[in-house]
């Protein structure tokens, strides 16, 4: 069980879903070409359980956002630090990232690097 993950969740507007589905289909297949192992972003459909924070409120969703909850999955960290060096530099990504209206912006996005704790299916 050596596998790392970055993993993320943010708010995109509803009415930017689909070019944000564009672009991220495009992101997916340069962090693949560079090393990761399966890059997956989900839509938030039941978000609320009481007594829990709920990951709208997290990202300070509203109303007309979407929550995007995703994850990167490497062989080990050290795998994971080099592919994202390489997807930083690809030229592919300013154009994909900067010059389209997808609603992302990564202020709003919680993020980070996780190491495995328990994975019942390697046991």
């Amino acid at each position: 069980m050596t596998n790392y993950i970055d993993g993320f969740v943010l708010p995109i507007p509803k009415d930017r879903l689909d070019e944000y589905r564009r672009v991220v289909s495009a992101v997916a297949n340069i962090w693949l070409e560079h090393g990761a192992l399966a890059y997956r972003e989900f839509i938030g459909d039941d978000l609320s359980l009481e007594g829990t924070r709920s990951f709208t409120d997290m990202v300070d969703a509203g109303e007309t956002d979407a929550v995007i909850f995703g994850w990167i999955e490497f062989a080990s960290r050290e795998a994971r630090e080099l592919a994202n060096a390489k997807v930083a530099a690809d030229p592919r990504m300013p154009g994909l990232v900067g010059e389209t209206d997808t609603g992302f912006d990564a202020t709003t996005m919680a993020w980070g690097g996780f190491r495995p704790l328990l994975d019942p299916a390697s046991a």
